[in-house]
């Protein structure tokens, strides 16, 4: 269940991203009328009924007019001018290194000192014979 709720938010995300928002709402008010007039209707003439433009629901002409507002409202593409644009780089500064000392730190021991005291335990095969 939960994946079934997550592949289907995914795919909301994906129509939204999109834009086919309003074009899925229009899918969902066919469905609607198609359901509504299949009970009244044999199915061919229901699918007639659904998709005649003179006869659209109050969700279809709810989504005629949000595409009409949304083309009003699209913002107009630049027009591209003949003249050549010039990029800018700035690069990177100069690199610098500090001033170090000339001489190598002095390295610690290079071997970990050996175990001398013995084991605390005996080996359990000795303390069974």
């Amino acid at each position: 269940m939960r994946r079934q709720v997550s592949l289907l938010c995914l795919l909301l995300a994906w129509i939204c991203a999109n834009g086919a928002m309003l074009d899925t709402v229009q899918v969902c008010a066919w469905v609607n009328m198609f359901a509504g007039y299949a009970r009244v209707l044999p199915v061919g003439a229901a699918l007639r009924a659904t998709l005649d433009p003179s006869r659209p629901c109050e969700i279809c002409l709810a989504v005629a007019k949000a595409k009409a507002s949304e083309e009003r409202e699209a913002p107009v593409a630049p027009a591209r001018s003949a003249e050549k644009q010039v990029l800018a780089f700035a690069g990177p500064g100069p690199v610098v290194f500090p001033a170090g000392c000339d001489a190598w730190p002095i390295a610690g021991p290079q071997r970990a000192a050996a175990r001398v005291e013995p084991v605390p335990v005996r080996p359990p095969r000795d303390q069974i014979a």
